[in-house]
This record gives structure tokens, sequence and C-alpha cells, in this order.
């Protein structure tokens, strides 16, 4: 299935955005099912209108395509593995990559391929978990270590958390990590977060980073998460000041009886793309 159904059909060559489904869920440590998120934002996506209010645009224009998933599962370091293999390719093309997990496993590898493809790059981290864990149920692949990795290949900031655990404190840089509980009282704290990002930026986004108010569908939910506006605002402004060169929503954990946040997931691939591609389409270069 395509991002937008038969509304938005682009072909490969001619899109410039190009959504990855990484239906991954083997290392997830509570509710299982993330692995069925990306075939529910795509199947949501349909619904979409592809006229944003907000900027006046069509991100759409500027093509987008769904590429066939990673499907990976036999290891966590092979699935890495075949991430990075796989962004590294769309960067080398030029294209601007959108990974749908799966849990936060599947981030790894889009982490080493953006940072090995851009320099200054700082990898923003929207979650209500730290996921500083240095290995976690014998693997250093787990979703609960994504930014311990993520550290390893570029600087980290990170912004929603709540939740930790003591063996990750250690690992915690006091003046790169921004508290909901801080952010909720004083709203100057995601300047504070945005004056450490670097010019470039990839962001990865834990649906369980917003409140379960909005957002119940994911493997470990955690209350006391921003509003969907709130979060939206400040990745406006990380994209109107920065160069955002891809991102990637992960842990969606889709319910049988609530639809609702598969469109939220949905509705916010799209808000982002159309805060990053809100002008014309650049015309194709002619002989």
């Amino acid at each position: 299935m395509n991002f937008g159904g038969q509304e938005v059909v682009y072909s490969y060559q001619e899109s410039e955005i190009i959504i990855v489904p990484v239906p991954y869920d083997e290392t997830s440590t509570w509710m299982k099912g993330a692995d069925k998120g990306p075939d529910a934002i795509l199947e949501a996506s349909v619904n979409l209108e592809f006229y944003d209010v907000e900027t006046s645009s069509e991100a759409h224009l500027h093509g987008i395509n769904t590429v066939v998933p990673v499907s990976e599962k036999e290891s966590p370091d092979k699935l890495v593995k075949a991430v990075y293999d796989r962004v590294l390719t769309l960067l080398t093309e030029k294209k601007f990559p959108v990974i749908i997990g799966g849990n936060h496993t599947v981030s790894i590898g889009s982490f080493r391929a953006f940072a090995e493809y851009f320099d200054n790059l700082t990898i923003l981290q929207l979650d209500a978990h730290a996921d500083l864990r240095q290995v976690y149920e014998g693997s250093e692949y787990n979703h609960a270590c994504a930014m311990a990795r993520a550290r390893e290949y570029a600087p980290v900031v990170q912004v929603g958390i709540r939740s930790m655990s003591a063996e990750e404190l250690p690992f915690v840089e006091d003046d790169r990590i921004f508290y909901s509980h801080n952010l909720f009282h004083d709203k100057s704290q995601y300047i504070k977060a945005l004056d450490k990002l670097t010019r470039n930026v990839y962001i990865t986004i834990d649906l369980d980073v917003f409140d379960p108010s909005i957002m119940p569908s994911t493997g470990t939910p955690e209350p006391g998460g921003p509003s969907y506006y709130e979060l939206l605002n400040f990745m406006k402004d990380v994209i109107r000041t920065r160069n955002v060169v891809g991102f990637d929503v992960v842990e969606l954990c889709p319910s049988h009886t609530n639809k609702s946040p598969d469109f939220v997931a949905a509705k916010i691939i799209y808000q982002l793309l159309s805060y990053k591609f809100n002008g014309p389409p650049i015309p194709p270069l002619r002989d």
C-alpha cells in the first residue's frame, strides 16, 4: 500500500520523499504489535486531506513513494544493517527518507546512515523513555537501547522524557535532556532544546512521547506527555530553523477497536512533510 493510497501516486524516480516501512517488533518488551504499525499508518493515510491548511501547501506535489518494506527479522543486528543499507542508498540518491516502524530498534540503522552521510548532524529524540540502556535482554540493539546506540554516531537531544531506569542515569547528559515535567511548567525549555541542535537534524519520534490521551496505541504508554499542538509547534520551529534531513515515526501498536491513533500517526508524518516541503516543487532538470 502507498502512503496516501490512490490519491498520492508517484513513481520512485519523480519522488523526493520516500516512505520506508519497517514492520519489526522482535525486541519489544511489553505489548507486542508494533510490527503492525506500518500497515496501520499506511491504511489510515488514505483518509488524509493532502492540502494542508496550516501551511497552505500540498507537500505531496514533491512526490511521495512508498518502497517495499524492510522485512529482515532473523536478528536485531541484521535488521539494523538492512535499514542502514536501505537508508544510505536513498540518501545517495538525494531522497528524503521517512522511516515508519516497527519499534525503536528500526531507527538504529537509520541513525548510522544519516550520521555517515551528513556532517554536523544532531539526532533529536522525541520520546517518553530515555532509551539509554547499554544492553537490554541480552541485546545492544533492543528498543530500550536505541539512544545509547544513537550517541555512538552523533550528538543527541532528548525531549519529552519522563521515564528511565537508575542504570541509565550515568549516561544522561543533563544539558541535552528535557523532561516532560519541566516542559509542562516552562515552555522556554523548548527554545533551550532548539539551541542545542546543529545545522543538520534527524528526528526520531517514538509515539509514546505524546500523552496517552491522544496516543494510547503504543507498546509502552507513559502518562504526562505533551499535547499534539505543543509538540508539533516545536517540530515546526526545528524545521524552520534547521536543515531536517529525514525522520522516523515508530512504536505505533495499533488497536482493533480504536483507529484514531493510526490516523494521528499518519497526520504527524504528513504535517512534518508539510512544514518541510511547503514551497513549490523544483522542476526536474532537462537536457
